[in-house]
């Protein structure tokens, strides 16, 4: 059965249109896209009936959800677009403005069609380097970023989504300072980032030393910075805003990531981070729905399939390597380099789903040894089915340059990838790849109507358990979790999300499976709000000490500034005619408050009288539709303070509340006194305890419950959330990537 859910997703964005405009069933999708990939299987002589044999094979496949294949071959193949297949392309980016523009271009490219790009900007000559062509003096890779991000902003994804990229620059470039703290302003948003980091720089890091800066353009040493203080503006940067992340450079291009380091080095990744490619190639993706193959024993007990699995990975691999040969890819140059070496990742989803239904706690050690044991036994036969298909159709072109060279001949010269799954997870009715459930239950409004989602296998437990209810359910899809809910320990235990989880379990579950991953393994590591720059600063080193190729962190409620006494941000200047002067210095309170967009701070600064002067709301993360609302509220009512007025500035705030006060929206939060109806009932109510009203409905603040995200640019919910490296709504499916 395809979920509500999944059928809005796939009417949405996925189902083709009939010539009188009405869409294609999700199973006629299926099968558009079976026999389109096996229509392969003739460039290997396969008689018409083989073929017929082999897309109802795929059909089986993809219409029982045990595999989806990645969202542009779902959008795409069968539909005579000529639109491509692939998820995921690095482009080259040169140090000359034909190469930088070409670069431009080729992105809007895939972009058109459904595709991420990545990009390394490391080639590039530093800012105020001499270009002896012209005499002048070059703008330097950020400056370039910003025109990438502009670019993209105009092109629209397949009229699906924005375009998604991600922006590399090597940790030895001059730029890199200006780099790592690019993103503080707000002002790219097309764009992640991440800080190639060296082993030299790793290793100079742990020995608090410095490190030499290169000239890309000569190759010559530029300067040297303190390693410990280039970490330090990482991190301090990554707490503030979730980028940049890091990729550890040396590490991948020395193991399977690059497969054949005699072609070329690897500069870039893809927009999530996890699939590392040469510049020009590209990597067709697909992930098997692990919850799925869960069987239960006579006696009751669940356990894997794994036969099942095993037919599932040998099928899945053909698959991917029949899309190589049929998709039409966007440049002859990504045609010859993806064909050169038949790169394809296969991954896992519905992993937090499989815990559930086995019992084990994610935050476990039994998680981790079978989140090993799962992706080895994936890897293993994987390549056996690769191998075997090189029997039949001979090894990828690359094969005598690969690090595989002299042993068994594969057809692929990677195999597996753990990438983001955000919508097809939504299709399969599944989490999302190996993250731990966001939440356990959302609501969102389609017109008039509030629709619950209830994670399904949660559903079953509470019917066994004997604590399935309305009163029960209700609550749980209000706030997302069962913590504090009257269910049993164990259930609570093994029923844990992404914030319930500390970040230490997400690194080691990354590098769990990265042992037995061919390429990089997508994972957020999700922080409290109350992280510390010190936390991020551990949790990337974990990243390093255990195995990793890089890292991404979001902390929940990421926000420059704003969380100290007395350190707001200075307002924007307006007419001193009209407003009373901000003093250099003021003392003020940070309140914390949790609303339906998540967990609000707000600052109250007073004047040297302890009159209230201004006010500072944040709540998510700087850049977003959720952020912009709050510090709007936050101006408005700083301008009603700092306004010349007879009104005591006191008096003014408490008709500001009053204002407020009580404002519906559509997820109120918690119940009783301490019900919060939005996000301005939220700053009324931490306003009035500022002031020490009586009577005011701030006795209690709800806990953090609930899945709190961005407001999503689609449907309007506050479901959009950052998974995998990517914001995904799980209301609607919306995706950036």
């Amino acid at each position: 059965m395809w979920t509500e859910q999944a059928l809005r997703v796939l009417r949405e964005r996925y189902l083709a249109r009939r010539p009188g405009g009405t869409p294609e069933t999700p199973e006629e999708m299926c099968w558009r896209v079976a026999t389109c990939v096996a229509r392969a299987e003739a460039a290997w002589r396969a008689s018409p009936t083989e073929i017929d044999a082999h897309a109802r094979r795929f059909y089986g496949l993809m219409v029982e959800r045990k595999f989806l294949p990645n969202s542009p071959t779902l959008m795409n193949a069968g539909r005579g677009t000529d639109l491509q297949y692939s998820a995921c392309y690095v482009l080259p980016v040169g140090d000359s403005m034909e190469e930088i523009f070409d670069a431009v271009k080729a992105a809007a490219l895939i972009h058109q069609s459904g595709g991420g790009t990545g990009f390394a900007f490391s080639r590039l000559r530093p800012k105020n380097a001499i270009v002896s062509t012209t005499g002048g003096r070059s703008s330097g890779p950020v400056s370039f970023l910003r025109v990438f991000n502009g670019a993209t902003e105009a092109v629209k994804q397949g009229g699906t989504r924005r375009g998604a990229n991600m922006g590399v620059l090597r940790v030895d470039h001059p730029d890199i300072l200006e780099f790592v703290e690019c993103k503080l302003d707000g002002g790219i948003t097309n764009f992640n980032i991440s800080v190639a980091a060296t082993d030299r720089f790793m290793h100079a890091l742990e020995r608090d030393e410095e490190y030499e800066l290169v000239a890309p353009h000569t190759g010559e040493v530029a300067g040297k910075l303190r390693a410990r203080e280039v970490f330090d503006r990482i991190v301090s940067a990554a707490w503030r805003t979730g980028d940049p992340g890091m990729i550890f450079l040396d590490r991948i291009n020395a193991s399977r990531a690059n497969p054949t380091p005699q072609v070329g080095s690897i500069e870039a990744t893809n927009p999530c981070g996890e699939q590392p490619l040469l510049p020009n190639e590209a990597c067709n993706l697909g992930s098997i729905d692990v919850s799925k193959l869960a069987v239960r024993g006579a006696d009751g007990a669940w356990s894997i399939d794994w036969t099942e699995l095993e037919s599932v990975v040998r099928l899945s691999v053909r698959l991917l390597d029949d899309v190589i040969e049929v998709n039409p890819y966007p440049l002859p140059e990504i045609d010859v380099m993806v064909k050169a070496n038949r790169r394809i990742g296969l991954g896992v989803m519905g992993w937090a789903d499989l815990l559930f239904r086995l019992g084990i706690p994610y935050d476990s050690e039994a998680a981790l040894e079978l989140g090993g044991r799962l992706m080895g036994f994936i890897e293993e036969h994987g390549h056996d089915a690769s191998a075997k298909l090189a029997e039949e159709r001979g090894a990828f072109p690359n094969f005598a340059r690969s690090i595989y060279a002299g042993g068994r001949p594969l057809r692929n010269s990677t195999v597996t990838t753990v990438a983001p799954t955000g919508t097809i997870s939504m299709i399969a009715g599944c989490s999302s790849g190996i993250e731990p459930a966001f939440a356990l239950a959302f609501t969102h409004q389609v017109d008039d109507r509030v629709l619950p989602f209830v994670n399904h296998v949660f559903e079953d437990v509470a019917r066994e358990r004997g604590v399935h209810a309305a009163p029960l359910m209700e609550e749980l899809s209000r706030s997302g979790t069962v913590s504090g809910l009257e269910v049993p320990e164990d259930v609570r235990r093994v029923f844990v999300t992404a914030h319930e989880v500390a970040y230490g379990w997400h690194v080691r579950h990354q590098a769990a499976f990265q042992r037995s991953t061919d390429n990089g393994v997508s994972k957020t590591i999700n922080l409290p709000s109350s992280a510390t720059i010190e936390d991020v600063a551990s949790a990337y080193r974990m990243a390093w000490d255990l195995g990793c190729l890089g890292i991404t962190v979001f902390r929940e409620g990421s926000k420059e500034g704003v969380l100290h006494l007395g350190t707001a941000p200075t307002p924007r200047p307006a007419a001193p005619a009209l407003l009373e002067p901000r003093p250099r210095s003021l003392q003020g309170t940070t309140h914390r408050v949790q609303t339906p967009l998540g967990t609000a701070y707000v600052v109250v600064n007073e004047d040297a009288d302890g009159e209230p002067f201004e006010v500072f709301v944040s709540v998510g993360k700087a850049g977003s539709d959720t952020m912009a609302v709050a510090e709007a509220i936050g101006r408005l009512v700083s301008l009603s303070l700092r306004m010349p007025s007879p009104v005591p500035a006191r008096r003014r705030l408490e008709e500001v509340i009053d204002q407020l006060s009580g404002i519906g929206g559509a997820r109120p939060l918690g119940f009783g006194p301490g019900r919060v109806l939005s996000l301005p009932d939220g700053i009324a109510q931490v306003l009035a305890r500022h002031l020490g009203r009586a009577g005011a409905n701030v006795s209690h603040v709800a806990p953090a419950l609930g899945p709190k995200g961005d407001i999503c640019p689609e449907c309007g919910n506050a479901t959009l959330v950052t998974e995998e490296g990517c914001k995904t709504c799980h209301a609607c499916g919306f995706s950036e990537c």
